[in-house]
């Protein structure tokens, strides 16, 4: 469960599970998941309200929660953040141990939809084939595109679909990993579901998230999204390629995200035309190499 907006597992698949007789999506993956109706005790309407602008802008995200949701109070969002984020923590914890027994090393890429994410790591698996061991973690809410996509460039690859859900969390991760024949000293790419709010706050077990923020976007992107940028260690600033067309501040953008994150390193890159590549692949070697 997200303790930002509420979403549920759903009806989670993750490729094999066809596969498994135990597995409740053997017979249907993409089936429709139930819903369990709970009953409503109580609502207490007066627990919070949002701060108000002089001209009338809401900020629902002043109190101690950072977030709201109708009949939950402050500290009750704030027991059900801890409760499930010590557990998913606990999980992602075992994740790293394991990678960092292997030399793997693990990256969480994160960006809204549609900002090149797939490209861009197709295009970085083909640099790297022959020369580093790479396999990928794809999420997405449905299809197995994504997955396909990589397969392609003759990396493995294992889709994990999230349904309701908004994020990839650990034990996702995890299943998804015994899945993958990861090899020492490679890398794991974990592509998430493209959101720039939830998987900010969900450890997988990697050592850095990166994100990647498209000049399409606007921007003031990292403003507008903070909690991202603020746990990315690198930046990579896509689809520079259309930067003539575009009414887009480079130099404004950098600042504002390193505004929110001053350790934050930052890279021009074009996944469709190949600028910036050469740079990217010699970040993930210094990093394979820490």
């Amino acid at each position: 469960m997200c303790t930002t907006c509420g979403c549920q597992h759903g009806n989670l698949y993750i490729e094999g599970d066809e596969r498994d007789p135990h597995s409740p999506f053997r017979k249907a993956p993409f089936a429709a998941a139930p819903h369990l109706v709970a009953p409503i005790t109580t609502v207490n309407l007066s627990a919070f309200t949002p701060a108000v602008a002089p001209q009338g802008d809401l900020d629902y995200g002043h109190g101690e929660a950072g977030t709201h949701a109708p009949g939950l109070s402050q500290r009750k969002m704030v027991e059900i953040e801890i409760n499930v984020l010590d557990k998913n923590n606990q999980i992602a914890q075992r994740n790293r141990q394991r990678l960092a027994a292997r030399g793997q090393l693990a990256l969480n890429l994160v960006s809204s939809p549609g900002s090149g994410k797939t490209t861009l790591l197709t295009e970085t698996l083909k640099r790297l084939r022959g020369t580093t061991a790479c396999a990928v973690i794809e999420g997405d809410q449905q299809t197995v595109n994504d997955a396909e996509r990589i397969r392609a460039t003759g990396t493995p690859a294992i889709q994990v679909n999230t349904g309701k859900g908004c994020h990839l969390d650990a034990q996702m991760v995890q299943d998804a990993m015994t899945r993958l024949p990861l090899e020492d000293n490679g890398v794991l790419f974990i592509e998430n579901v493209g959101n720039l709010v939830c998987p900010a706050g969900f450890d997988l077990g990697e050592r850095h998230k990166v994100a990647v923020l498209s000049v399409t976007e606007g921007e003031d992107k990292p403003l507008k999204y903070p909690h991202m940028f603020a746990a990315a260690s690198l930046m990579l600033l896509n689809k520079i390629d259309l930067l003539p067309y575009l009414n887009f501040d480079v130099e404004k953008c950098m600042a504002y995200a390193r505004e929110v994150n001053p350790d934050i390193t930052i890279l021009l890159v074009s996944a469709s035309r190949g600028d910036g590549m050469s740079a990217w692949l010699a970040w993930l070697e210094e990093q394979r190499c820490a």
